[in-house]
């Protein structure tokens, strides 16, 4: 990922939290030099010094066929913010996006018992809707098997972690706090969640 270094962010605690709590990434790998991705839900966890990427694919999704053996790419790319020149000092200026990025590489391994898709499932569910787990722990036995079934579980080891904050570190700044005032009043969650980022790299 293009990163100049104003945009840096290498703080590994940080990165995590940004990535546990924009959870919903996407997946691509390559098959005959054609790029192909799926949305999926991951968890992220630590273990020691490793980082890993759990998640699921419906069996019927061809990707779920090719993640095995080669290098994958989970993108984490929430919130952004369409960043207008009115904000800056100058009128010889054009308009911008700020965003946050992580991109995480590595290889994927088949979780294939049931008690490992047992475990995801388990893990995904306190993740996402913990009240769930006592209704899904309640379905019949065949229904739950048959869901299992139609999945292809899978664990990621991030070996390549790159993330970018590109939040107009550059800018003056007055012309920072111009735009974190625009976007402090903006009706889109987005764009305040950006500028709630940026507020803390003033601290």
């Amino acid at each position: 990922m293009y990163t100049p270094s104003f945009n840096s962010f290498t703080d590994r605690k940080d990165i995590i939290t940004f990535m546990q709590r924009y959870s919903f990434a996407a997946i691509v790998t390559v098959v005959d030099d054609v790029p192909i991705a799926t949305h999926l839900p991951f968890l992220v966890k630590e273990d020691g010094d490793k980082l890993f990427l759990y998640s699921h694919f419906a069996k019927a999704n061809p990707q779920s066929k090719e993640i095995f053996d080669k290098t994958s790419l989970v993108i984490f790319a929430e919130p952004h913010a369409y960043i207008s020149p009115s904000n800056y000092e100058k009128e010889t200026n054009v308009p911008t996006w700020n965003y946050i990025a992580v991109h995480a590489y590595g290889k994927a391994t088949l979780l294939e018992s049931a008690q490992q898709k047992t475990e995801l499932l388990k893990h995904t569910i306190n993740a996402f809707e913990a009240g769930y787990l006592k209704q899904w722990e309640g379905l019949p036995d065949d229904y739950r098997s048959r869901m299992m079934n139609g999945i292809v579980a899978f664990g990621i080891e991030v070996t390549d972690l790159q993330a970018k904050k590109k939040l107009s570190q550059n800018r003056a700044e007055v012309e920072k706090d111009n735009i974190i005032q625009s976007l402090e009043k903006s009706a889109d969650t987005n764009e305040r969640e950006i500028a709630a980022y940026m507020k803390q790299l003033k601290h």
